[in-house]
């Protein structure tokens, strides 16, 4: 067994309870701007501004430590493209027959539909894979715990850099989404997680007319 290794805490900085007030009064109010955008301009966006989100997001917690993500930045205008094929013949036989009416109706305040044209103009797609295990150094499975949640974390900080970063993002999850694991080169053992696309919004975007719920909905205090 591993015997652990300890090193100070130096990262960890204190502020003043008025400051730990106001920063993160901000912090809410400015996720509270944060809207899913379905209308993007093909505006470039610099690959370092994706970087500084990747590396935030991996800054996420994980099961054991084992970072079972990975992401895959796609602006190859071909393949962005070829995206886009795979993922509206998935959506077309999702909305044709294979989602159930609930689930459509609960879709519809949205506004969604099989055509998914910001696949191609969005400058940025972040393909978020779930690793289910690891390869270690001599080619034996190494096994990760709490995937979905791990990779859930990171990709919550990858939407929140984003945000941050002054960048428009939705998630979008064709089911399945098989298909990216051959078109990006992954082994069969990450499993798509979900496509972040990320961009400006389109010069008069629109988004839909929902509300988020108040917060006596969503805590409780004990």
């Amino acid at each position: 067994m591993t015997t652990p290794t300890f090193l100070p805490l130096s990262t960890y900085r204190e502020y003043p309870l008025d400051e730990m007030r106001s920063r993160a009064a901000t912090f809410s109010n400015e996720m509270q701007r944060r809207r899913t955008v379905r209308e993007f301009s093909n505006r470039a966006v610099p690959r370092t501004i994706i970087e500084d989100c990747l590396r935030a997001a991996g800054t996420a917690p994980s099961g054991a430590n084992q970072q079972p993500w990975h992401f895959v930045a796609v602006q190859d205008i071909a393949l962005k493209k070829t995206i886009r094929e795979a993922a509206e013949k998935e959506e077309h036989t999702f909305y044709d027959g294979r989602a159930p009416r609930a689930w459509l109706d609960a879709l519809a305040p949205l506004g969604t539909n099989e055509h998914k044209p910001f696949l191609e103009i969005a400058p940025w797609l972040i393909a978020i894979f779930a690793r289910s295990y690891g390869v270690a150094d001599d080619g034996s499975k190494v096994k990760h715990y709490y995937v979905q949640e791990s990779v859930g974390i990171a990709t919550g900080l990858l939407i929140a850099a984003v945000h941050t970063a002054g960048l428009a993002s939705l998630t979008h999850t064709p089911s399945p989404m098989n298909f990216l694991n051959s078109l990006l080169g992954r082994p069969s053992h990450e499993r798509p997680f979900l496509l972040l696309v990320v961009g400006y919004p389109e010069d008069g975007a629109t988004v839909p007319d929902i509300h988020r719920q108040p917060l006596e909905s969503i805590a409780t205090f004990m």
